[in-house]
């Protein structure tokens, strides 16, 4: 993905969100996770990691074709937990739970109120992409949770 075509999107989106959160393009995360997207509270700022969004875009999608609309959906979730005003209590609340299955069910909140915020913030992309990154997202925290419910 080229950057100004990145920058394109980033100007766009936050022009829409209106609130006022910075966003850096980076190639890579550091450490070599696989993450697209990184928002910071504390900085009140999200990083995006342009060669990682490629290589999760290849590994959901067989290809880069659809990279635009993917580093779309992903900036647009990030912005939703830059715009999530539960965002400082549910995270409180992940720092202070002990129990395994609440810690795990603030964590899904955490990811639905971002993805809850992006869905209205690009209405544009066709549902069918936006809910396979949604659901793709969401699986590392549905699992445990259902799993915790199963046990219960």
């Amino acid at each position: 993905m080229e950057r100004n075509q990145a920058e394109r999107i980033v100007a766009e989106l936050l022009e829409r969100a209106a609130i006022g959160v910075t966003v850096k393009l980076e190639k890579r995360f550091p450490g070599g996770r696989l993450i697209g997207g990184k928002y910071a509270m504390n900085a009140h700022a999200i990083t995006m990691y342009t060669d990682v969004i490629e290589t999760q875009c290849v590994q959901m999608f067989g290809s880069v074709d659809r990279v635009e609309e993917y580093f779309t959906v992903v900036l647009a979730h990030e912005i939703g937990h830059a715009a999530d005003t539960e965002l400082v209590d549910l995270s409180d609340a992940l720092e202070q739970e002990n129990g395994i299955g609440t810690r795990q069910r603030v964590a899904l909140q955490i990811e639905e109120n971002a993805w809850n915020y992006a869905l209205r913030l690009v209405p544009e992309i066709e549902a069918t992409f936006i809910s396979a990154v949604i659901d793709e997202s969401l699986l590392a925290y549905r699992v445990p949770v259902i799993e915790q419910s199963d046990i219960a």
